[in-house]
């Protein structure tokens, strides 16, 4: 996935490179200093991903963003907090409020890789079955798991567990906050501490959803959407 820096501070740039150079998948394609630069370098190349200051000279974030017809994906790495309604009208994926955690800019990065069209562009670079893919931190360490191997989801107090078809990653996010960054036409929530993948359930039996070896309670409160999602 490549990516472009639209910052005045030097420092910012900075911070967003060193996150980065931590995911493999990103590629810097240059870093601007202003929102003319960015416009003039848009004008003949293509990126993926645009991390974007909102208050910078000559032309402002937002005022740059209006300007294109077809903008890549946006995440705004602002001071500012009180421009985040504006910023989700303009459609970008996340608002980062300066200064923040690798972690925070981590879940930003895995909501635009869960996009659709995120998806079909990395596609375009490499097959067009290409998985999605989500980097976790467990410990200290980040996994990246693709996202079609993932079976189900299970809250477990402070933590979550990913169960997928080789393996079981214990992090330390609330199920909510994963089940955020899973594409919602693949993954159903089932249980307030369960979420699965549709596409492997193998039968539901009363209660019960069968996923390989693995019995998932369905919850009365989500039960309804379940058979109606998949009466579609």
């Amino acid at each position: 996935m490549t990516y472009l820096i639209i910052d005045d501070e030097p420092i910012a740039h900075k911070i967003i490179m060193e996150y980065c150079d931590m995911l493999p998948h990103l590629t810097l394609q240059k870093n601007c200093y202003n929102a003319l630069e960015a416009l003039e370098y848009l004008n003949t190349n293509h990126v993926d991903l645009i991390f974007l200051d909102i208050n910078m000279p000559k032309l402002k974030g937002f005022e740059f963003l209006k300007t294109l017809t077809a903008p890549p994906k946006v995440i705004v790495t602002t001071a500012y907090s009180e421009f985040a309604i504006e910023g989700y009208e303009l459609n970008v994926q996340d608002y980062l409020l300066k200064p923040f955690s690798f972690e925070r800019f981590l879940k930003a990065v895995n909501r635009v890789m869960g996009s659709d069209t995120m998806t079909k562009n990395i596609a375009s670079e490499e097959t067009d079955t290409a998985p999605k893919r989500l980097f976790l931190r467990q410990n200290k360490s980040y996994i990246q798991v693709e996202v079609d191997r993932i079976l189900f989801i299970e809250a477990a107090g402070n933590y979550t567990k990913i169960v997928s078809k080789t393996e079981t990653i214990t992090i330390r996010e609330k199920i909510s906050e994963i089940f955020e960054t899973l594409p919602s036409e693949h993954f159903i929530q089932v249980h307030k501490s369960f979420a699965v993948a549709i596409r492997h359930m193998n039968k539901i039996d009363g209660n019960r959803i069968h996923i390989q070896d693995h019995a998932i309670p369905i919850g009365k409160l989500y039960k309804a959407n379940l058979i109606k999602i998949l009466n579609a």
